[in-house]
């Protein structure tokens, strides 16, 4: 079947469908990464979304059932160059076509995804549909117009109930309000000896008091930090109180709690190949980011700035010793220096 992608700037693609067939609506984006498609699948962060890959070849070793953050998959579409339905994995349980029918994401291949990662890096992130080709661009670009994206969809991707995550002899125990947080997240979390309480993101503060934590943890997630008012004023109420650390949105909250600004990007950061000062040990690093957001910070604030984006010098990472308090948009499941000591970092803040 022939699709086309029609962007909200009047470009279009024609290609072929690959996974559910069906029309969809979204905010494109890009992700330089070369691997962990199947990680972008079902990543809250990327809710009502269409993901275009700017490495050429995807689905070539499948999924893995072990390999889920979550069963259920939150993007919309999905953009790539090529598509590979024989994958060569001995762990691959089902290809990537499979998984986007069974879960309604509607995929095109056979695009240019390096003319259209260009133009988003420079146009910047827009509302795009895929559709049938014969489907008239003037009725595409109207229905765009008409289309409005959920900037608060924090209700659809937040658990519903607390549900917990141990490990063997714990040292601390910590609570994650859950924005949109990744099991493989609370899984690294467990690897530094922390049990985790996940709670819902609207957990007044009363109920956190009453689990003891000895941190919180505020999570990534998909919505517009500005939105998440209520949000905003528990963090300015743990604050002092409870050692934080913010993830991707749960940082940009913290920056708002703290008067900050937080603008949305661009086009974002989302990828495995970014590079970021270490304003402390004078290194460049290379990480892994998947946020929409900067955080702007007054040179009188108290957060103290340690990591900053080489490419646009874009605030990375900060902490306020004092209130005990870090936020970072560095991923937590890599294995990178700077991301290790941002945990280590947080579990010493315990210890005081």
């Amino acid at each position: 079947m022939k699709n086309k992608l029609v962007l909200e700037n009047g470009k279009e693609y024609l290609g072929l469908n690959f996974g559910y067939e069906s029309e969809v609506k979204g905010e494109i984006f890009f992700s330089t990464a070369m691997v962990g498609y199947q990680d972008l699948l079902c990543d809250p962060l990327y809710y009502g979304k269409i993901a275009c890959m700017s490495y050429p070849l995807i689905g070539n070793y499948g999924l893995a059932d072990d390999d889920y953050d979550f069963k259920r998959v939150f993007i919309n579409g999905y953009v790539v160059k090529e598509n590979n339905d024989s994958p060569s994995n001995f762990r691959a349980t089902r290809t990537l076509s499979d998984c986007m029918e069974e879960n309604k994401v509607v995929g095109i291949e056979g695009l240019d995804t390096r003319e259209i990662v260009k133009m988003i890096r420079d146009e910047g992130i827009m509302k795009a549909m895929i559709c049938d080709e014969n489907k008239p661009l003037e009725e595409c670009l109207k229905e765009l117009k008409e289309y409005e994206v959920n900037e608060n969809p924090v209700e659809e991707v937040s658990c519903k109930k607390i549900w917990y995550s141990r490990t063997a002899n714990p040292l601390y125990t910590v609570v994650v309000i859950d924005l949109g947080v990744k099991t493989s997240v609370v899984k690294k979390i467990n690897e530094y000896g922390l049990n985790v309480i996940v709670v819902p993101y609207n957990t007044k503060l009363e109920d956190i008091k009453k689990l003891k934590p000895n941190g919180i943890i505020i999570s990534n997630g998909p919505s517009n930090p500005n939105k998440m008012t209520d949000t905003i004023e528990l963090v300015k109420s743990l604050k002092g109180k409870y050692p934080l650390l913010g993830l991707g949105l749960g940082a940009s909250l913290i920056a708002l709690a703290y008067e900050g600004k937080v603008s949305k990007m661009k086009h974002g950061h989302q990828g495995a190949n970014l590079s970021v000062r270490n304003i402390e040990k004078g290194t460049i690093e290379i990480t892994s980011q998947a946020h929409f957001y900067a955080i702007e910070l007054d040179e009188t604030s108290k957060l103290k700035v340690t990591h900053r984006n080489v490419m646009d010098g874009d605030i990375e990472a900060f902490i306020d010793e004092k209130a005990k308090v870090i936020g970072t948009n560095l991923l937590l499941i890599d294995t990178l220096n700077e991301e290790e000591n941002i945990l280590n970092r947080f579990t010493k803040l315990m210890k005081k």
